[in-house]
């Protein structure tokens, strides 16, 4: 399976929880998108740990199976389409997660996320 991490799995990562552990050993390709990125480094930042988490991060980054996945002008289709989803069923989400699901849904990846609230688009596959 090839899946795309939201920060909160990112973090259930590096923290071992073995669901998610299992999740990443098991998946061909693993995705980042680079809102994600942002939102991951924002909270080193805000830690007292940042050096360490970075380090960590370029470790993960690094690998092989992962990508970054970052925004084109083809995922401004997919923005678009799923920002005029949510208007029209007044289900909104945060910017940052509507860039996140476009991102997603333009690479056909499942997004590991623990944000029940993707959940109001059938179309994005989640794990």
């Amino acid at each position: 399976m090839r899946i795309a991490l939201d920060t909160n799995r990112y973090v259930d990562l590096c923290r071992g929880e073995p669901r998610v552990l299992e999740t990443v050993r098991s998946a061909t390709s693993i995705g980042l998108p680079r809102v994600v990125l942002g939102e991951i480094r924002a909270g080193f930042l805000l830690g007292s740990q940042g050096p360490q988490n970075e380090r960590m991060l370029l470790r993960f980054t690094n690998s092989p199976r992962v990508e970054i996945l970052y925004p084109d002008d083809q995922t401004t289709h997919h923005y678009a389409k799923v920002f005029a989803q949510l208007r029209r069923r007044g289900t909104p989400l945060p910017a940052n997660d509507i860039w996140i699901a476009a991102i997603v849904l333009q690479h056909e990846m499942a997004l590991c996320t623990r944000d029940r609230h993707f959940s109001v688009l059938p179309q994005l596959v989640l794990c």
